[in-house]
C-alpha cells in the first residue's frame, strides 16, 4: 500500500475521489432501493422500518422513530400501512400498566421475500469482496462504519439546528 504525503495535492485528489464514490453509492443504493420498494409494495421508509425492526428488533414505536428519525406521529401511519401489508405484528404487554404499551415485531417469514429481492445485489457483493483479503476487507469494513457514524452525527447535527 503506498501513502501520500498528509496536505498534499494527490492526497486531496484521493480524499476527493473517495466523496465522490460515496455521493455515486447513495444514489445508485437509493436508486436499487426504490426499485425494491415497488417490488415490495413497500416505500421507502417503509422498508427502512421493516429493516430496522428485522436487525434491532423488536421495538417500541418510540424506539422505533428514534432509529428511523422519524416522528412519532409518522411511524404510526408506517405501522398501520406494514401491519396491512403483514410486515409486521403489534403486541400488547399484558403485564404493562400502560395499557397503550405496543411492541412492533417483524414477521420474520417474510424475509425469504426481502432475501430473494436482494440476491442479485448480494451475489454482486459476494463476488466484489472475493478479490479482496481478509485484512483489506476488515480496512473497508472499518471504513464503512465509521463512515456511517460520520453520518449520523452529522445527521444529529442538522437536526440540533
Amino acid at each position: 500500500m503506498s501513502y501520500v504525503t498528509p496536505g498534499s495535492s494527490d492526497r486531496r485528489r484521493l480524499v476527493t475521489d473517495v466523496r465522490e464514490a460515496l455521493r455515486d453509492l447513495n444514489i445508485q443504493l437509493s436508486l436499487l432501493n426504490r426499485r425494491f420498494g415497488a417490488r415490495a409494495e413497500l416505500k421507502d421508509v417503509d422498508w427502512n422500518c421493516v429493516d430496522l425492526l428485522n436487525r434491532y428488533g423488536p421495538l417500541t414505536p418510540s424506539a422505533l422513530a428514534r432509529r428511523a428519525g422519524l416522528h412519532p406521529a409518522t411511524v404510526t401511519g408506517v405501522l398501520d400501512r406494514l401491519q396491512r401489508g403483514g410486515w409486521i405484528t403489534r403486541e400488547r404487554d399484558p403485564d404493562n400498566p400502560d395499557r397503550r404499551a405496543v411492541t412492533i415485531r417483524a414477521r420474520k417469514e417474510r424475509n425469504a421475500e426481502l432475501y430473494q429481492l436482494f440476491s442479485g445485489m448480494n451475489q454482486q457483493m459476494d463476488q466484489i469482496c472475493a478479490d479482496y483479503t481478509e485484512s483489506e476487507l476488515e480496512l473497508i469494513a472499518t471504513f464503512l462504519r465509521r463512515t456511517t457514524s460520520a453520518g449520523d452525527v452529522a445527521t444529529r447535527q442538522l437536526e440540533d439546528e
